[in-house]
Formats: C-alpha cells, structure tokens, sequence
C-alpha cells in the first residue's frame, strides 16, 4: 500500500496588539488638597491601565494648577503630541471639565484626536469619543460644564464683593500686620522692619541699599523669603501703609481662560480711607 505524505503548514497565531493607553489629570488649584487629589488620581490610572492585560502602559499626563485652556497646559500639549507621533491610541481622562473648560475647545481637539485614530474615554459621563453618539454627547455635556463653570465663578465674585462690603479682609498676607479672630492686628515685630524701611528711604537711602540692610540683618519677608529690591519698592508703594484699602485691583477676564488682568486704579474699590 502507497504511503501518503501529507505536509502540515504550522498555524501561527498572531498576538493580538496591545493597545496604548495613557491617562490626562489636571486640577485647577495649588492648594494642598488639590495636589494630593491629583497625586491620588496619578496612582489610580497608573494601576488601572497596568492592570489590564490588553492595554499598554504609556504614561499619565498631568497638570498642576493650571487653568482649562488648551495652551497653558504643558502637560495637555505633550499628550497631544504624543497621540500624532502614534505613541497613544486611548486617553482616559475623569471628567468633561478636567479635560477642557469649554466646548470649543473639547470638541476641536476630540476631532484632531479623532482624525489620527486617537480614542477618548471620559469616566464619569462613560463616553468615547469615536462611539457614534460620543460627539453628540459631548457637546450636550460639555455645554453643561461650561455653564456651571461660568455660575461657579460668578459666585465666587459675588462672595468676594460681599466681603468687601461687610469689610471682611480677604486674602491679606501683608507685612507689619496679621489676622486674628477676622480682625487686623498689628504684628509687632514685623512692624519695626516696616518702620525702619519707610525711615531709611526718607533719609535719602535707596532701595537697593535697604534690600542690602535687611539681608545683611537676617531679616525675611512675610513668606519667609529673602529680600529684593522689588520686595521693598512694593513696601514702599503700597497705599494700605498710609491707611487706606484699594480693592479689586486685579480681576480675571473671563471664567473660561482666567487670564490676571490690571483693573485701573480709579475702577478699583476703596473699603477704607484714613481720616485726615
């Protein structure tokens, strides 16, 4: 009987790819909290993404006390950047407003995204980008989350305004004068360094000279920092050591960018005025 010889093509599987996934966090605050709330978010997507075994670890990405505008946010860019070199195919991110602060912008950088292949996957609103409703969605949503950015901000004015009136100090960290149970007391020690400065430079010292005394004496500033010339001119110049309070000196432009702008000085408002 002829022996039949039959050749076996060996099947090789194909491992399926793995998909790179990257995180995006960002607070909008410095405080402490806020950076330990972001620290947090850092290690919960970091084991998230290592621990499924489809995706590849790429990185998270995250900004510290920045504002939602696209440009100010280093760490947004480079994620970005990474996704065009082919480096990121899916970025989980918390939230619609910590990934942008307006639609706009959400909606043309999903779309850049979107072009190259790039998926998006917001957390709490369970949306992906590149799902057939996930456009739709977005704009509905972040046009939500743009608004109440905006109610949130207009109340936080309005607090800020109505401490003005009630003459209730806000954010006061000057040299020469401390806060205690909300009123304003004079830091005695501090005081003397405030004294010796307005004397040395009405008789005739510079202000280079003075920055020079205070270093030579040890002296530090009312965060603990060593002294510069621009230090003491803003002493000099600060109108609340004649007695009088100018308000509001410096406002945000918008809810949106937050851009410090310089308000003119009749614009501003006085809470206070040294009787003559």
């Amino acid at each position: 009987m002829q022996r039949e010889v039959i050749k076996l093509t060996p099947c090789i599987m194909k491992l399926p790819r793995l998909m790179n996934v990257a995180a995006y966090a960002r607070v909008s605050s410095g405080k402490d909290a806020m950076l330990h709330s972001l620290s947090s978010q850092v290690s919960y997507y970091s084991k998230l993404i290592q621990e499924n075994p489809r995706w590849k670890y790429a990185g998270v990405y995250a900004d510290e006390a920045k504002t939602g505008t696209k440009d100010e946010r280093p760490e947004f860019q480079r994620i970005l950047k990474d996704c065009k070199d082919g480096k990121i195919d899916l970025i989980i991110t918390k939230s619609i407003s910590r990934f942008a602060r307006n639609t706009v912008t959400i909606l043309q950088t999903v779309r850049e995204l979107k072009e190259i292949g790039v998926n998006v996957y917001f957390e709490r609103e369970k949306i992906y980008s590149i799902s057939p409703n996930g456009e739709l969605m977005l704009t509905l949503l972040a046009s939500f989350a743009q608004e109440e950015s905006r109610s949130v901000s207009e109340n936080c004015k309005w607090r800020i305004r109505n401490r003005f009136q009630t003459g209730e100090y806000y954010n006061f960290n000057m040299l020469g004068y401390q806060i205690q149970d909300k009123k304003l007391e004079k830091n005695p020690q501090e005081a003397e360094i405030v004294k010796m400065i307005f004397n040395d430079f009405m008789s005739g010292m510079g202000k280079n000279a003075i920055m020079k005394k205070l270093v030579s004496m040890g002296c530090q500033t009312k965060r603990h920092k060593n002294w510069g010339e621009e230090t003491v001119t803003r002493i000099l110049r600060n109108e609340k050591y004649a007695g009088d309070m100018l308000l509001q000196k410096y406002f945000k432009s918008n809810h949106i960018d937050k851009k410090r702008c310089k308000k003119h000085r009749s614009a501003s408002t006085v809470l206070y005025k040294k009787q003559p």
